[in-house]
């Protein structure tokens, strides 16, 4: 890559002066330049090694003397030199330079790391080189980056790598994100043209979603109220989402991927003891890392500071925040037995998210006058309403609802009560998106299986069914 680098920039190109090609004879003086700047000599191996010597032995008195700035100084004239570079220098001379880095890492302070840090990745330094040379792991390098608010990517970014990979995919082989859709619900048992026919879109819950890449979405605050984890850690933030489940394997990748490109991590666990399906699952978590200004909420708000939040949104912005905790902790179901809608909104008994069902009931109630109930079970708290005030909730926060499954069951729902479905189309769509008892449900706890046949890596085979 550095080869490649200097190639293209010039590093290895001799000037020759300027073509006389059609240009009329050239003056004396002219030629002498030009001729001089092509001949000047190159350094050998030797002589940039030992030149790479001596600068290492300034700087490392430069160390010795406690001065700091010149020992930044003396190692941009290293690197700049190439003499970071052991195919350039050998080994030796290479690991002269990390232990310059890392001494002056031991004896700095946070302006110091953060000077240095920049200056390297100004420099072209890999990260690995930095991660070797400071002897920290990745997540202790990341830590730090996000800290000093340096973005270190290479001139061909990630984010751009993946972007131009979508494209080709989506050029050559028809990927889109609706057909990333169409293989989720396919793969879970929804048949996408069947409810096209009644004039119900599955894939509608991708719409609007690009808006979603502004934090200051009271959308975002409601997620962190429920099944989002904010962690703050040396002055930065991390977003976590956690899930078994097929279709939040899509729906949370899809989520964070509209603020940075999340990282995943594949774990084994075994379901919590208690829990009526106990068995070894396969866990996903995607998370991103944010700079300490970027998060926009309060990581902890109580209940006066939370009330008082809400009560300044507007009623859209409220809508936005009820439809966060629906899609990360809610739920929306028909009672076939009793004949109504229900839409509810859990949390945990003794946990810090447990105040926000108090506020949001009274908050509801306040501004568009519907009543939700407070339900109690023995590790849990609902908040549910039923019938037509779950109707008129849902119309309310409909359009800003992303779940997959929990978007398809309230356009499905709507539907049926605007008379544009009758009650037995409805009966029979609705029973696609009815998680099954038993652990093997394919909507539980195949995250893995659907995520690998969901993305745009598997339609370079020309066809879903091949491996």
């Amino acid at each position: 890559m550095h080869r490649i680098r200097c190639i293209a920039e010039g590093g290895f190109k001799i000037n020759n002066g300027p073509s006389t090609k059609d240009k009329g004879p050239m003056s004396q003086e002219n030629n002498l330049e030009t001729r001089d700047e092509a001949s000047l000599p190159k350094p050998t191996q030797a002589g940039r090694i030992e030149l790479c010597q001596e600068m290492i032995e300034e700087a490392m008195k430069c160390l010795g003397d406690g001065d700091k700035k010149c020992v930044l100084e003396k190692t941009r004239e290293l690197i700049e030199n190439n003499c970071h570079n052991g195919y350039a220098v050998g080994k030796e001379v290479s690991n002269g330079v990390k232990d310059v880095v890392h001494e002056l890492w031991l004896v700095s302070d946070n302006e110091v790391w953060c000077g240095l840090l920049r200056m390297l990745r100004d420099l072209g330094i890999s990260k690995k080189w930095v991660r070797e040379a400071l002897r920290l792991s990745t997540k202790d390098l990341n830590r730090w980056l996000v800290k000093c608010g340096i973005d270190w990517e290479s001139k061909a970014t990630r984010n751009d790598i993946v972007k131009v990979i979508e494209g080709l995919l989506r050029e050559r082989f028809g990927w889109s994100e609706v057909r990333m859709c169409e293989e989720m619900f396919q793969f879970i048992g929804v048949d996408v043209n069947e409810f096209r026919r009644y004039g119900i879109e599955p894939c509608i819950w991708l719409d609007g979603l690009e808006l979603l890449n502004n934090l200051r979405k009271p959308y975002w605050l409601g997620l962190a109220k429920s099944d989002l984890v904010v962690w703050k850690y040396d002055g930065g933030i991390r977003l976590e989402l956690n899930t078994t489940n097929a279709v939040d394997a899509v729906f949370f990748l899809k989520i964070l991927s509209m603020i940075k490109t999340p990282s995943l991590k594949i774990k084994r666990e075994r379901g919590t003891p208690g829990m009526k399906y106990v068995h070894e699952r396969i866990s996903l978590g995607y998370y991103v890392y944010l700079g300490v200004n970027e998060w926009p909420w309060p990581i902890e708000l109580n209940t006066n500071e939370l009330e008082r939040a809400l009560d300044g949104f507007s009623d859209e912005e409220l809508a936005e925040f009820i439809a966060g905790e629906i899609d990360g902790d809610g739920s929306v179901w028909y009672d076939d037995e009793n004949g109504y809608v229900a839409a509810a909104i859990s949390a945990c008994k003794a946990c810090p998210k447990r105040i926000v069902l108090d506020v949001l009931k009274e908050v509801i109630t306040k501004r568009f006058g519907i009543v939700g109930t407070i339900d109690h079970f023995e590790t849990a708290d609902v908040l549910v309403f039923r019938g037509e005030k779950a109707v008129k909730l849902l119309r309310r926060v409909v359009k800003y609802i992303h779940h997959p499954l929990r978007r398809l069951r309230v356009e499905l729902i709507l539907a049926l009560y605007d008379g544009k479905i009758s009650k037995d189309v409805f009966t029979r769509l609705y029973k696609q998106t009815e998680y099954e008892q038993g652990r093997n449900d394919i909507k539980r706890n195949h995250g893995l299986d659907v995520l690998a046949r969901a993305a745009p890596q598997t339609h370079t085979h020309g066809g879903t069914n091949n491996p």
